[in-house]
């Protein structure tokens, strides 16, 4: 017989309560900015004390980079784990199709974290340095590894990296202008397959490669 373990009550709240805040926060830091969100804000739109944000979060800023590190590890998603040995053409594919994915279903995270880049990263100088940097050193690694085995062509890879956010991030950043002269309302559901290929396709010739089969079906 298995014995079931009952989650802790007081994890369980914690783990409520921080979701709901870094929610608004992001919500509010997109929509307004770093100085014009303040903390009475954000609590009130978590429907959270404001003792609650300080308490789990210490400090605006302490939030603030929160709120980009969930945004920025949503973003890697696909990337995380790649190695030499993994097939280029199938990692490239997937990482820009999840990030297809997530510049259309959460443009506001794409918008907060480009606004942040865009005023010279003021309060994220710190984190860029011992969290990006490195992150991104990894993977071009792993791009020069498949370029010294002749897997891709030779190019470099960090302009790799930087043109399929250029591309996939663009639908995010600027979607008013991409519906606008689609003469589109909002994205539907055929958009994700249709913007993936196409980025894929360009991408993925540019380096010698192929959009993987089990792609175009």
């Amino acid at each position: 017989m298995t014995t079931q373990i009952k989650p802790n009550k007081k994890e369980v709240t914690r783990e409520r309560n921080q979701k709901l805040i870094l929610n608004a926060a992001e919500q509010l830091f997109s929509q307004l900015g770093y100085e014009g969100a303040s903390m009475s804000m954000i609590a009130t739109a978590a429907q959270v004390p404001k003792a609650n944000i300080l308490y789990y979060f210490k400090s605006k800023d302490g939030l603030y980079e929160a709120v980009i590190d969930r945004i920025i590890a949503h973003w890697n998603l696909g990337l995380d784990n790649v190695t030499a040995n993994d097939d280029p053409a199938t990692v490239l594919y997937n990482y820009i199709k999840s990030k297809v994915i997530l510049a259309i279903n959460e443009p506001l995270q794409s918008r907060l974290f480009a606004s942040e880049i865009l005023r010279g990263a003021p309060y994220l100088q710190n984190y860029f340095r011992t969290n990006t940097r490195p992150w991104v050193k990894q993977k071009v690694d792993v791009f020069q590894a498949w370029m010294d085995a002749k897997k891709i062509d030779a190019i470099g890879p960090y302009h790799l990296l930087f043109t399929i956010w250029a591309t996939t991030q663009y639908y995010a950043d600027f979607q008013s202008e991409v519906l606008l002269v689609m003469n589109k309302l909002e994205y539907d559901e055929t958009d994700v397959a249709h913007i993936t290929q196409s980025i894929a396709h360009i991408i993925l010739k540019g380096i010698g490669l192929k959009v993987p089969e089990q792609s175009k079906a």
